[in-house]
């Protein structure tokens, strides 16, 4: 296996048995408006991938669904033969519909379409990681993963997974989905305003479980907050770059999978997140949340 990047922010984390850089990167932004179709530069969008790599991110985050298929079908283009080192991660449980919804599909049959269809896409035999996303638009819904996971768990037996995750999921149904199978990772939506798993993060990280925030930045809403700005003019930063550095020094577990699709914006994200906040910005920053 190649030597992991000791220039990224964070250091690394062991999904499973693969170490990553705890600063990966997210491709969801690389498919066209609405995360569907094409991307407007496809060049652009190739070169943010390369560079990626090329400054060491051994974690990528993918769907089948963004475009649908184009950013797979990109990874593919733009870093096969994949480096030893690189984990793709991608997700199942949603397809996309004419108007660009996100329709749920979970049953057995619609989960092993969509593996397929990742590893068609993504140009693969065998998926590195894969996420179970349960819940909805507006977040995790109480109820069983049993069915839905336990198909993934069976792929997996069959050897068409490696590792297994759960995106937008309750802590009930982290537990449930342990009782079945081994998860590697929980990926939910979690920055500086959006504290609500901070116990599920601490009890992740003493079972050696890594937690990966999604909308780290706010998502198509950014973070706004007047605490933020004002600690991010005090240590003379970005606002963003301050969010970034503080999900990194909040536990070990917190992997990040900011997404860009400018290779200038990555460079900023990286040179952000390695930002050290001092204990008092820190202290600062907790009081957004809670």
């Amino acid at each position: 296996m190649e030597a992991l990047s000791t220039s990224l922010p964070g250091g690394t984390w062991t999904l499973g048995d693969s170490p990553v850089t705890r600063f990966g990167y997210g491709a969801m932004q690389l498919a066209g408006p609405a995360v569907m179709g094409p991307p407007a530069d496809q060049a652009g969008a190739l070169a943010v991938l390369r560079d990626a790599v090329e400054a060491g991110i051994t974690h990528i985050d993918t769907s089948d669904a963004y475009g649908p298929t184009v950013t797979n079908e990109l990874i593919s283009e733009a870093l096969r033969p994949y480096p030893d080192s690189l984990l793709v991660a991608t997700k199942v449980g949603a397809n996309r519909d004419a108007q660009g919804g996100w329709p749920t599909a979970r049953r057995p049959e619609d989960l092993r379409k969509q593996v397929q269809g990742n590893l068609r896409s993504l140009g693969v035999e065998v998926l590195d990681l894969v996420n179970m996303r349960m819940g909805d638009a507006t977040g995790p819904q109480p109820g069983s993963l049993a069915e839905a996971f336990g198909t993934l768990a069976e792929l997996q037996a069959q050897g068409s997974i490696r590792h297994l995750g759960v995106s937008n999921v309750t802590p009930e149904q982290v537990a449930e989905a342990q009782s079945i199978a081994p998860i590697v990772c929980v990926q939910n939506m979690y920055n500086l305003a959006h504290r609500h798993d901070d116990a599920l993060i601490d009890q992740l990280a003493m079972q050696g479980i890594a937690y990966v925030p999604f909308f780290p930045l706010g998502g198509f809403t950014p973070l706004q907050s007047e605490t933020l700005s004002a600690v991010a003019e005090q240590l003379e930063a970005a606002p963003m770059s301050v969010a970034l550095a503080w999900l990194l020094q909040r536990s070990p577990n917190i992997l990040l999978i900011p997404g860009t699709s400018s290779s200038a914006h990555l460079r900023e994200n990286i040179a952000g997140a390695g930002l050290s906040l001092p204990e008092e910005a820190v202290a600062e920053l907790d009081r957004i949340g809670h």
